[in-house]
Protein backbone atom coordinates (compact mmCIF):
# COMPACT_ATOMS: atom_id res chain seq x y z
CA UNK A 1 0.00 0.00 0.00
CA UNK A 2 0.80 3.36 -0.51
CA UNK A 3 1.44 6.24 1.68
CA UNK A 4 0.92 9.59 1.13
CA UNK A 5 2.23 12.75 3.16
CA UNK A 6 -0.10 15.55 2.36
CA UNK A 7 -0.04 19.46 3.31
CA UNK A 8 -3.28 21.08 4.77
CA UNK A 9 -6.47 20.02 2.51
CA UNK A 10 -7.57 23.92 2.27
CA UNK A 11 -4.65 25.40 1.61
CA UNK A 12 -2.39 22.88 -0.40
CA UNK A 13 -2.60 23.39 -4.05
CA UNK A 14 0.10 20.64 -4.58
CA UNK A 15 -1.19 18.05 -2.38
CA UNK A 16 -4.54 18.15 -4.49
CA UNK A 17 -2.24 17.11 -7.54
CA UNK A 18 -0.48 14.44 -5.95
CA UNK A 19 -3.94 13.10 -3.85
CA UNK A 20 -6.18 13.29 -6.89
CA UNK A 21 -3.97 11.19 -9.56
CA UNK A 22 -3.22 8.75 -6.87
CA UNK A 23 -6.70 8.30 -5.75
CA UNK A 24 -7.28 8.26 -9.94
CA UNK A 25 -5.09 5.26 -9.98
CA UNK A 26 -7.31 3.05 -8.32
CA UNK A 27 -4.49 1.82 -5.72
CA UNK A 28 -5.32 1.71 -1.82
CA UNK A 29 -3.47 4.58 -0.01
CA UNK A 30 -2.60 5.95 3.48
CA UNK A 31 -3.04 9.46 3.88
CA UNK A 32 -0.41 11.19 6.36
CA UNK A 33 -1.30 14.67 6.85
CA UNK A 34 1.44 17.24 7.70
CA UNK A 35 0.70 21.21 8.81
CA UNK A 36 2.39 23.37 6.09
CA UNK A 37 3.99 26.24 8.03
CA UNK A 38 4.19 29.02 5.20
CA UNK A 39 6.16 29.76 2.24
CA UNK A 40 9.42 27.68 1.22
CA UNK A 41 10.92 24.35 2.31
CA UNK A 42 9.98 22.72 6.00
CA UNK A 43 13.09 21.11 7.42
CA UNK A 44 11.18 19.14 9.53
CA UNK A 45 9.79 17.72 6.45
CA UNK A 46 13.42 15.83 5.03
CA UNK A 47 12.34 12.72 7.05
CA UNK A 48 10.02 11.66 4.58
CA UNK A 49 10.35 14.74 1.71
CA UNK A 50 14.32 15.08 0.39
CA UNK A 51 12.82 18.27 -1.00
CA UNK A 52 10.67 19.33 2.81
CA UNK A 53 7.83 19.95 0.30
CA UNK A 54 4.86 17.73 0.08
CA UNK A 55 3.22 15.74 -1.19
CA UNK A 56 5.30 12.46 -1.04
CA UNK A 57 4.34 8.96 -2.21
CA UNK A 58 6.26 6.66 -0.52
CA UNK A 59 6.13 2.97 -1.86
CA UNK A 60 8.41 0.47 0.53
CA UNK A 61 11.81 2.47 -0.51
CA UNK A 62 10.68 4.41 -2.50
CA UNK A 63 10.26 7.94 -2.34
CA UNK A 64 8.72 9.71 -5.09
CA UNK A 65 8.54 13.47 -3.99
CA UNK A 66 7.50 15.91 -6.68
CA UNK A 67 3.57 15.96 -8.42
CA UNK A 68 4.63 15.62 -11.77
CA UNK A 69 6.75 12.41 -10.64
CA UNK A 70 3.93 11.22 -9.08
CA UNK A 71 1.75 11.37 -11.71
CA UNK A 72 4.31 9.60 -14.10
CA UNK A 73 5.37 7.34 -11.48
CA UNK A 74 1.70 5.98 -11.09
CA UNK A 75 0.78 6.03 -14.64
CA UNK A 76 3.98 3.56 -15.31
CA UNK A 77 2.28 1.64 -12.53
CA UNK A 78 -1.55 1.79 -13.66
CA UNK A 79 -3.36 2.18 -16.79
CA UNK A 80 -5.59 4.68 -18.09
CA UNK A 81 -3.74 7.63 -15.92
CA UNK A 82 -2.99 9.47 -19.28
CA UNK A 83 -5.39 9.26 -22.39
CA UNK A 84 -4.64 5.97 -24.67
CA UNK A 85 -5.10 7.70 -28.02
CA UNK A 86 -1.31 9.10 -28.88
CA UNK A 87 -2.20 12.82 -29.59
CA UNK A 88 -4.54 13.10 -26.80
CA UNK A 89 -1.57 11.69 -24.24
CA UNK A 90 0.66 13.99 -25.82
CA UNK A 91 -1.47 17.12 -25.17
CA UNK A 92 -2.30 15.79 -21.82
CA UNK A 93 1.09 15.34 -20.44
CA UNK A 94 1.92 18.97 -22.36
CA UNK A 95 -1.02 20.89 -20.68
CA UNK A 96 -0.20 19.15 -17.32
CA UNK A 97 3.69 20.40 -17.51
CA UNK A 98 2.46 24.09 -18.69
CA UNK A 99 0.79 23.69 -15.64
CA UNK A 100 3.28 22.46 -13.41
CA UNK A 101 5.76 25.00 -14.37
CA UNK A 102 3.73 28.19 -15.25
CA UNK A 103 0.97 30.54 -14.43
CA UNK A 104 3.35 32.42 -11.39
CA UNK A 105 0.51 35.12 -11.08
CA UNK A 106 -2.18 32.61 -11.17
CA UNK A 107 -0.36 31.13 -7.99
CA UNK A 108 0.51 33.90 -6.08
CA UNK A 109 -2.44 36.26 -6.53
CA UNK A 110 -4.93 33.56 -6.27
CA UNK A 111 -3.80 31.38 -3.34
CA UNK A 112 -6.00 28.18 -3.33
CA UNK A 113 -8.33 28.53 0.02
CA UNK A 114 -10.89 25.85 -0.95
CA UNK A 115 -13.89 27.74 2.00
CA UNK A 116 -13.06 30.85 0.75
CA UNK A 117 -15.63 32.94 -1.65
CA UNK A 118 -14.35 36.45 -2.33
CA UNK A 119 -14.16 38.49 -5.73
CA UNK A 120 -10.37 40.71 -5.58
CA UNK A 121 -10.96 42.30 -8.98
CA UNK A 122 -9.74 44.24 -10.67
CA UNK A 123 -7.18 41.60 -11.71
CA UNK A 124 -3.33 42.14 -12.48
CA UNK A 125 -2.44 41.53 -16.22
CA UNK A 126 -0.06 38.94 -15.50
CA UNK A 127 -3.40 37.01 -13.74
CA UNK A 128 -5.76 38.15 -16.30
CA UNK A 129 -3.74 36.72 -18.38
CA UNK A 130 -3.08 33.46 -16.84
CA UNK A 131 -6.73 33.49 -16.42
CA UNK A 132 -7.65 33.32 -20.39
CA UNK A 133 -4.79 31.15 -20.65
CA UNK A 134 -6.39 28.30 -18.81
CA UNK A 135 -9.87 28.78 -20.21
CA UNK A 136 -7.82 28.48 -23.92
CA UNK A 137 -6.23 24.97 -22.43
CA UNK A 138 -9.54 24.08 -21.24
CA UNK A 139 -12.50 25.19 -24.15
CA UNK A 140 -9.36 23.14 -26.86
CA UNK A 141 -8.84 20.37 -25.08
CA UNK A 142 -12.65 19.72 -24.85
CA UNK A 143 -13.25 20.66 -28.55
CA UNK A 144 -10.25 18.72 -30.25
CA UNK A 145 -10.42 15.38 -27.53
CA UNK A 146 -13.36 16.34 -25.19
CA UNK A 147 -15.35 13.09 -27.05
CA UNK A 148 -15.21 10.61 -25.40
CA UNK A 149 -16.47 12.01 -21.69
CA UNK A 150 -16.84 14.62 -20.13
CA UNK A 151 -12.69 15.61 -18.95
CA UNK A 152 -9.91 17.52 -20.29
CA UNK A 153 -9.03 14.74 -23.00
CA UNK A 154 -12.42 12.62 -22.96
CA UNK A 155 -12.40 10.26 -19.48
CA UNK A 156 -10.76 11.66 -16.41
CA UNK A 157 -7.04 11.82 -16.72
CA UNK A 158 -3.86 13.03 -15.08
CA UNK A 159 -4.70 16.39 -17.08
CA UNK A 160 -7.28 16.77 -14.72
CA UNK A 161 -5.76 16.05 -11.24
CA UNK A 162 -3.37 19.01 -12.35
CA UNK A 163 -6.14 21.67 -13.00
CA UNK A 164 -7.88 20.57 -9.93
CA UNK A 165 -6.90 23.16 -7.72
CA UNK A 166 -7.37 26.01 -10.32
CA UNK A 167 -10.87 24.60 -10.70
CA UNK A 168 -11.40 25.40 -6.59
CA UNK A 169 -9.47 28.93 -7.22
CA UNK A 170 -11.69 30.00 -10.28
CA UNK A 171 -14.26 29.00 -7.51
CA UNK A 172 -12.93 30.58 -4.36
CA UNK A 173 -12.20 33.75 -6.64
CA UNK A 174 -15.28 33.61 -8.50
CA UNK A 175 -13.95 32.91 -11.75
CA UNK A 176 -16.43 32.36 -14.21
CA UNK A 177 -15.72 30.93 -17.63
CA UNK A 178 -17.94 30.78 -20.73
CA UNK A 179 -18.75 28.80 -23.15
CA UNK A 180 -16.89 24.42 -23.39
CA UNK A 181 -14.26 25.95 -20.79
CA UNK A 182 -17.58 27.45 -17.47
CA UNK A 183 -19.05 23.89 -18.66
CA UNK A 184 -15.61 21.85 -17.37
CA UNK A 185 -14.71 23.64 -14.70
CA UNK A 186 -18.17 22.56 -13.31
CA UNK A 187 -18.07 18.99 -14.21
CA UNK A 188 -14.66 19.04 -12.21
CA UNK A 189 -15.91 20.55 -9.23
CA UNK A 190 -18.57 18.44 -9.26
CA UNK A 191 -16.34 15.12 -9.85
CA UNK A 192 -16.69 12.80 -6.78
CA UNK A 193 -12.74 13.13 -5.59
CA UNK A 194 -13.15 16.82 -5.51
CA UNK A 195 -16.16 16.67 -3.44
CA UNK A 196 -14.05 14.40 -1.31
CA UNK A 197 -11.67 16.80 -0.79
CA UNK A 198 -13.58 19.97 -0.13
CA UNK A 199 -15.96 18.31 2.28
CA UNK A 200 -12.35 17.56 4.33
CA UNK A 201 -10.90 21.14 3.13
CA UNK A 202 -13.70 22.96 4.91
CA UNK A 203 -13.87 20.50 8.50
CA UNK A 204 -10.26 21.90 8.42
CA UNK A 205 -10.09 24.87 11.39
CA UNK A 206 -6.36 25.52 10.92
CA UNK A 207 -6.04 29.14 9.33
CA UNK A 208 -2.63 29.94 7.67
CA UNK A 209 -2.68 33.27 7.66
CA UNK A 210 0.12 33.67 4.98
CA UNK A 211 -2.65 31.66 2.49
CA UNK A 212 -5.32 33.47 3.56
CA UNK A 213 -6.89 35.60 0.96
CA UNK A 214 -8.88 38.25 2.74
CA UNK A 215 -5.67 38.47 5.07
CA UNK A 216 -3.77 39.23 1.39
CA UNK A 217 -6.18 41.78 -0.12
CA UNK A 218 -6.59 43.19 3.19
CA UNK A 219 -6.49 46.69 1.64
CA UNK A 220 -8.36 46.05 -1.40
CA UNK A 221 -11.35 44.56 0.17
CA UNK A 222 -11.31 47.16 2.91
CA UNK A 223 -11.08 50.47 0.07
CA UNK A 224 -13.86 48.58 -1.41
CA UNK A 225 -16.01 48.68 1.34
Amino acid sequence: MYTLYLGNKNYSSWSLRGWFATKLSGAPFREVGVQLVGQGRNPANRSFSPSGFVPALHDGETVVWDTMAIAETLAERHRGLWPAESAARAWARSISAEMHSSFQALRSEMTMCVRERLDVRPWSDALAADIARVEEIWSESRRRFGRGGPYLCGAASLADAFYAPVAFRFQTYRVAPAGEAGGYLATLLAHPFMREWEHDAVAETIVIEADEPRTLYRDKLAARA
